[in-house]
């Protein structure tokens, strides 16, 4: 399924006005007619606005020193639409530890094999097309098919191909890897990427740039949308355009964030995204993963609403994926010659030499002159200890984690040490203690670990696209909710908001379609299947009615939904009669959803 290009769609939709009082960095979005924008633009340029986005039906500007009420009392033109804050946007991963070394063989992460990426096999031939906004992906790692990926290049950000950082270089392999021999492999191994450039060199952007961000996807031809990024407030003209996206039948996946809280950030937080979090390789949340409330609306308006909270997680703690070449740090050791996991943790190099234990090396100890330390954690700090392993002539140091794991850390900001040092894992620690000898090797690496929520999205995006390469005749909705079905529970019993549906299974989703169909729903392909709605329309004393009845749905409760927005939650099993006292006539479209669902009718027009 190919998406043509959403000309106009963002200004089309319904925007609401922004409350807030003063944007970051005095930045204004306006939402303006694309045919009256260059009196626009010439407005704003004489009020000595700076523009920094031009996108299709907006345009971004800095008014130094002006709040919101201000540029709004300064915008005073017929044929702007709306003015709000541009929101700042920021790259989400907390943490990054360099280890492994897949230069010479190809190395499988951990959530391929926990997210049965390995049990299906991608259709390079479906068409399927994943559009990453990032920090650029760089063009000196050799694990990618350079022919299957195109880019927009930015006067602000630079060139597509130079990274910014390896952030999106990373992002990028845990999507599409090569499937080559050496260094890893991605979820959707050789997918065409469309990769767009959006940060500075500080690693954030703005809401404007992710709206015209995805235009630039959708003309790119683009069936997914990734982003590892994210920050506060929402931004309708952000989400516009992601709902734009999704209507013409894609799918937008976003972070849920790192924060380890349960504040909503955007854009995952829009309905038309799909929020994504992070698990362990043990099946557990990560620890730094946010979870915010499902819950939409306040008192009794409120209810469920899945679509603004975590829908899945993926693996996205201490994941391997690519960098660019040599930014990341490589390690091994072997003890005894057999090879043993081990994570860089300061100072290139290799050595080679007999063992010395020196517990928590709390002091000096002359045993390990000559000698590779190899050293219980605890106590004190890792630098201090590899400093006395140092200061009594040891070569190298091996440091044990004292919990189930392996060790990532590094030596701190002060480091003055200079001999290899790396992390073991807990259950090497017996193995490690008996051995008589060992050999450390710390090296640059095109390869590299992160954690974050980050590296849990595009795990979802590769996964989406390896799901849909196989059933390319589905929505980007329909894979979203196959997703969801046949997700792994975890945490607790059912839907929370920590795991969502769970963790993401490939071939379980792949078995779900093969069965269902795209819809689900026992094979059908069209929306509802055996749920069906029937309206009526009349005038009592100038008030326009609708009444409404269902059948065929799965719950007790049905969302009512008018022109697109949800009016209602009602029982399935009476008559629901919505009332309209606007004026004159007017065309109303209906459908109902199983409660909490995207399981719907068809829709249903009433005309007055």
């Amino acid at each position: 399924m190919k998406l043509s290009k959403i000309a106009g769609a963002i200004i089309a939709l319904t925007v609401s006005v922004s409350t807030t009082a003063k944007a970051d960095d005095d930045r204004y979005i306006i939402q303006v007619d694309n045919n009256n924008k260059g009196i626009v633009k010439a407005l704003a340029n004489k009020l000595g606005a700076q523009i920094h986005v031009d996108g299709n039906g907006f345009i971004s500007a800095t008014f130094a020193g002006k709040d919101l009420s201000q540029v709004k009392g300064l915008l005073n033109n017929p044929h702007i639409k709306l003015v709000e804050a541009d929101q700042r946007r920021h790259l989400m991963s907390v943490f990054s530890d360099d280890a492994g070394n897949p230069m010479t063989e190809q190395v499988t992460p951990y959530a391929v094999y926990q997210s049965q990426a390995d049990q299906l096999t991608f259709n390079a031939n479906a068409g399927m097309k994943v559009c990453i906004i990032d920090s650029g992906l760089d063009s000196t790692n050799g694990d990618f098919e350079w022919n299957n990926i195109t880019g927009d290049n930015d006067s602000g950000t630079g060139n597509w191909n130079d990274h910014g950082g390896p952030h999106g270089t990373h992002v990028a392999g845990t999507v599409a890897a090569a499937d080559n021999g050496f260094g890893v492999v991605g979820m959707a191994p050789g997918a065409d990427l469309h990769i767009i450039k959006v940060f500075n060199e500080d690693g954030w952007g703005y809401s404007s740039d992710l709206a015209k961000a995805a235009d630039l996807c959708s003309a790119a031809g683009a069936n997914i949308i990734s982003m590892s990024l994210g920050g506060g407030g929402s931004n309708s003209t952000e989400s516009n355009a992601f709902q734009a996206f999704t209507d013409a039948g894609g799918l937008v996946v976003a972070a849920a964030g790192n924060d380890g809280n349960n504040v909503r950030s955007y854009p995952a937080g829009y309905p038309s995204v799909m929020m994504i979090g992070a698990n362990d390789a043990d099946n557990n949340i990560a620890d730094f993963s946010q979870f915010p409330s499902c819950l939409s609306g306040r008192g009794k308006r409120a209810k469920d609403d899945e679509t603004i909270c975590v829908e899945v997680t993926a693996g996205g703690v201490d994941t391997l994926s690519t960098y660019p070449a040599g930014m990341a740090t490589s390690a091994n050791m072997t003890a005894d010659d057999v090879a043993y996991a081990s994570s860089a943790m300061e100072n290139s190099g290799a050595v080679n030499g007999g063992t010395y234990y020196m517990g928590t090396a709390e002091a000096t100890d002359s045993g390990a002159n000559g000698n590779i330390c190899v050293i219980d954690r605890g106590t004190i700090s890792f630098h201090d200890k590899v400093a006395n392993c140092e200061g009594s002539g040891g070569v190298g140091a091996i440091i044990i984690n004292n919990e189930a794991g392996m060790l990532y850390a590094t030596l701190g900001d002060t480091n003055t040490t200079t001999i290899p040092a790396v992390g073991a894992a807990f259950e090497d620690r017996a193995a490690l203690l008996a051995a008589g000898s060992a050999n450390i090797d710390i090296g640059t690496s095109d390869f590299g670990f992160m954690s974050g929520t980050s590296m849990a999205t595009p795990a979802v995006s590769g996964l989406a696209a390896l799901v849909w390469s196989n059933h390319n005749e589905c929505t980007g909705t329909e894979i979203r909710e196959a997703l969801k079905a046949t997700a792994m529970d975890s945490g607790a019993p059912g839907n929370d908001v920590y795991f969502g549906y769970g963790i993401v299974k490939a071939a379980g989703a792949d078995a779900y379609l093969t069965a269902n169909g795209c819809a689900g729903n026992g094979g059908g392909t069209e929306p509802g299947g055996d749920f069906t709605l029937s309206a009526s329309g009349y005038k009592s004393k100038g008030v326009k009615n609708v009444d409404l009845s269902f059948s065929g749905a799965a719950g007790s409760n049905v969302d009512v939904y008018r022109d697109g927005s949800m009016i209602a939650t009602t029982s399935a099993s009476s008559t629901y009669t919505d009332s309209i006292t606007s004026k004159g006539g007017g065309s109303y479209t209906y459908k109902a959803c199983d409660e909490g669902t995207s399981t719907c009718t068809a829709e249903q027009t009433v005309n007055f």
